[in-house]
């Protein structure tokens, strides 16, 4: 599977007698059904850690990208109208700002140390608390509830798997929660972000900024006034995209399809 493509449903299942193993590309797993796909034997492998060091990378990009305005600062250097650059235009500051990561697992902990140089203050939220020689190696502290870490924070980075307890997780309330000068990035999925409420804290200047590189549906219909917001940046979903990532990707899908139908144990089997 690629982007998803094709759709694993029961049609398709039964269609496919024989069928012995579903190789699908990335880590994110929320557009498998597995009880469907264990039901009728069939064995399941992704490719859930060559993508986290592009994908961290991504992240801090975004945060960069957000912070310095350097869409926003390109489009005025080669505008035609452009005679002079304005001395009062200004982004913000990242050394010595607080970064709040939602999701510590493998890319977001590559996130952390990536921020730890540039001189960030960590928070992170997680399902669990990593060792304490962890945090101490990124400087990281763990707030056990989320409300924390959105008060405290000037960039929130989103970096969870998409379930149903992180389905639209940021929203209305959580988005209130943050400061008005802070920066929304989502690396992991546009579903765990109630969009809307993200469309109307970004009008009302609830919060200052959004760096995504997913939303949902992907891409964006032509209209969908997130397209317009010049304190928003959108890139299409290209965490993992790098020549050398795309190809072990590959290369671990076609380990795991050949191991499955040689009856092998399935390297990096969902289970």
């Amino acid at each position: 599977m690629w982007y998803h493509k094709p759709a694993i449903n029961e049609e398709l299942l039964q269609s496919l007698p024989n069928l012995k193993v579903v190789a699908s590309s990335g880590v994110g797993i929320d557009h498998l059904d597995l009880k469907l796909l264990s039901s009728y034997g069939v064995k399941v492998a992704n490719t859930p850690f060559v993508v986290s060091i592009d994908t961290a990378d991504m992240g801090m990009a975004l945060l960069l990208a957000s912070s310095r305005r350097l869409v926003e600062g390109h489009e005025m250097a080669v505008s035609p109208e452009t005679e002079y650059f304005p001395a009062d235009w200004l982004g913000v500051e990242v050394s010595g700002a607080t970064l709040g990561i939602v999701g510590m697992g493998v890319i977001g902990y590559k996130v952390a140390e990536r921020a730890k140089a540039f001189e960030m203050k960590i928070l992170y939220h997680n399902r669990n608390q990593r060792k304490k020689e962890e945090e101490s190696a990124v400087g990281a502290v763990y707030c056990k509830k989320i409300d924390y870490l959105l008060q405290q924070s000037d960039f929130v980075l989103l970096a969870v798997n998409l379930t149903p307890q992180t389905h639209k997780l940021i929203g209305k309330r959580e988005l209130e929660l943050m400061k008005p000068t802070a920066t929304l990035i989502n690396i992991s999925r546009g579903l765990v972000v109630d969009q809307d409420a993200l469309v109307e804290a970004l009008q009302n200047k609830v919060i200052k900024a959004a760096a995504l590189d997913v939303t949902y549906p992907e891409p964006l219909p032509r209209d969908h006034p997130l397209l317009k917001m010049k304190n928003v940046i959108i890139t299409p979903h290209i965490g993992s995209a790098t020549k050398k990532t795309r190809w072990v990707m590959m290369e671990e899908m076609v380990e795991s399809i050949q191991a499955g139908l040689a009856g092998l144990p399935v390297p990096r089997e969902v289970l």
